[in-house]
């Protein structure tokens, strides 16, 4: 992409944060990135955002309520999106109005269970990984139903047990833990979000952009599975394996340079490219894979799911 006056565009950093977090967790990466322009939004139900209660049950829908904050983004974007933020920076690169303007994409470990079920047209021999994904849909039953009954803390300890994996439980603050108890009413429909979204392999196929995949030693097999997938699937992508899941915030001094060479490697290729992105003939939108369906949402059909 360039400039109104054909020069290489000035690009955007925009950061998603995961469930029960907000913005706030990529303080150490804003800082690393000095004066570029960066924006790090609150997800509906957290920080800012955690006002009333008609909340997103899709990715479509969390891109939307986000619509306010990447418009303030100007020209191409560095996206970086953690855990739940990661399944919403994948969902945007993939099959949204900004998909063209993806410069670079970085995940760390997304949320993206439907992965698990999804076999890849030229890997029509290569098994599901079925068990996975029904780990993952219990773990979000067990959590959305506590939440229905009211046994929040139950939630949040089965929420944040589930993701230290094979790490030693994390420690929080009484700050935070009460910050959490307060926005863990979000968690069904981040759940529901997450397990509504079809067509992953194709949308990761589909992808054309500079893509850094991080994925954690000690987290859920669950997580490190699909970052594994995704790596399998998407052309280019580089894969960094670091410590736990909560990367971005445990472990900044080692994720934060990887994704500043990243965004570095991405904006040399755009100069490179940039002579053929000013032709006429290539600047033409191109065809972006659409991933998603319009099945029912799983978490709000409790008979039929929770059962």
């Amino acid at each position: 992409m360039t400039g109104l006056d054909g020069t290489h565009a000035a690009a955007s950093v925009v950061a998603l944060h995961c469930s029960l977090g907000s913005g706030r967790q990529w303080t150490k990466l804003a800082a690393a990135l000095g004066t570029t322009p960066f924006i790090a939004p609150d997800i509906s139900g957290y920080g800012v955002s955690a006002c009333g209660r008609d909340w997103p049950r899709t990715l479509d829908g969390e891109i939307a309520r986000l619509e306010p904050w990447l418009a303030k983004a100007k020209g191409p974007i560095h996206l970086i999106g953690h855990s739940y933020g990661g399944a919403i920076a994948f969902r945007l690169a993939t099959a949204s109005p900004y998909a063209q303007r993806i410069r670079s994409l970085t995940l760390i470990e997304p949320v993206l269970p439907t992965l698990l079920r999804d076999v890849p047209a030229d890997l029509r021999d290569a098994p599901p990984d079925a068990r996975l994904y029904d780990r993952f849909a219990r773990i979000a039953q067990i959590v959305s139903q506590d939440i229905f009954d009211s046994a929040v803390l139950e939630a949040v300890e089965a929420f944040t047990a589930f993701w230290a994996g094979s790490g030693p439980r994390e420690q929080f603050s009484p700050s935070g833990r009460l910050r959490m108890i307060e926005q863990a009413d979000k968690l069904p429909y981040d759940f529901n979000a997450a397990l509504d979204l079809d067509g992953v392999a194709a949308a990761a196929r589909a992808l054309r952009v500079p893509t850094l995949l991080v994925s954690g030693g000690l987290s859920p097999y669950v997580t490190q599975r699909i970052v594994a997938k995704l790596a399998a699937i998407i052309d280019g992508a580089e894969l960094r394996h670091l410590a736990g899941h909560m990367l971005p915030v445990t472990h900044a001094d080692r994720v934060n340079p990887e994704i500043l060479r990243h965004i570095w490697r991405a904006e040399e290729l755009a100069k490179l490219e940039l002579a053929a992105d000013a032709s006429p003939a290539d600047t033409a939108p191109a065809t972006v894979q659409p991933a998603g369906s319009a099945r029912p949402h799983l978490v709000f059909r409790r008979p039929s799911f929770w059962e």
